[in-house]
């Protein structure tokens, strides 16, 4: 299909570059982009991207221990867990612990990769192909340097509901892919939905499945609060990376169209 169709969110043309550092990162990218190509520049930009994240993550997971361990956000967690605790019957415990298995390690490939076919076959794109995948392996990166990084304890054992996890807390890996995945999934939709109220709906759709699938984790004491805030903050900073790479590409596909003298 052509890439126009993915030009416009709205009125909003993606191609345009309205702040002085959007047309300092094009002219930045351009000499790239000529070289290596649109796509191949893309996915130097999305690796690049992922290496950064995951080293900042790390690098950061001291000064969020310092602050955590200094009452300072972590004020929050344990009257969060209490009131999880206080909330909790059997019947809800069991819908709860269902819903959480979807942005699990089995539950959530299985669904990005569902979505990756559904949007790559109705929209005859290699778009999805490139954005799904390079979001969630950026996710998984930074999941697994935050861990590695500080190896944080869970909630005690007996605050929890089973089935009983072990890795390190931080950062909330559902948290984190559930809302990389949700997000990248709502961009890719929005870029072909005309209507603004269809817009509205499924970016209302992806707030509301990234923030229950969060507070899940904390209503069944599988992660503190402040891991799944983390988890968010650096879900959204990805989803930037991954959609401002996006942007360039759209750019400089166009660009080339245009020195061409060729349809987009």
């Amino acid at each position: 299909m052509p890439s126009h169709q993915d030009q416009y969110v709205g009125p909003r043309d993606l191609t345009r570059w309205t702040t002085p550092v959007g047309r300092l990162l094009v002219r930045c990218v351009r000499p790239l982009a000529r070289w290596l190509g649109p796509h191949a520049a893309l996915l130097l930009i999305i690796a690049i991207g992922g290496g950064v994240a995951a080293a900042l993550t790390a690098a950061s997971a001291e000064v969020y221990e310092s602050v955590v361990e200094a009452d300072g956000v972590a004020a929050l967690d344990q009257p969060a867990l209490d009131l999880a605790v206080s909330l909790r019957q059997d019947w809800l415990n069991a819908a709860i612990t269902g819903y959480t298995h979807i942005g699990g390690p089995i539950g959530m490939p299985i669904l990005a990769v569902a979505i990756l076919v559904l949007l790559a076959v109705r929209r005859r794109s290699w778009t999805p192909v490139i954005l799904l995948p390079a979001a969630a392996f950026g996710s998984l990166l930074m999941t697994v340097a935050g861990k590695d990084a500080i190896g944080r304890l869970r909630p005690p054992i007996e605050l929890a509901v089973p089935p009983y996890e072990t890795s390190p807390s931080f950062p909330s890996g559902h948290s984190l892919n559930a809302l990389v995945i949700a997000g990248i999934v709502a961009y890719l939709l929005v870029l072909r939905q005309h209507r603004k109220r269809t817009r509205a709906l499924t970016i209302t759709l992806a707030v509301v499945f990234a923030a229950t699938m969060g507070l899940s984790r904390v209503f069944l004491g599988h992660h503190w609060l402040t891991d799944v805030l983390v988890a968010w903050t650096l879900g959204i900073a990805w989803l930037a990376v991954v959609i401002t790479a996006h942007r360039l590409l759209l750019t400089f596909r166009l660009h080339r169209a245009a020195a061409r003298g060729t349809p987009a």
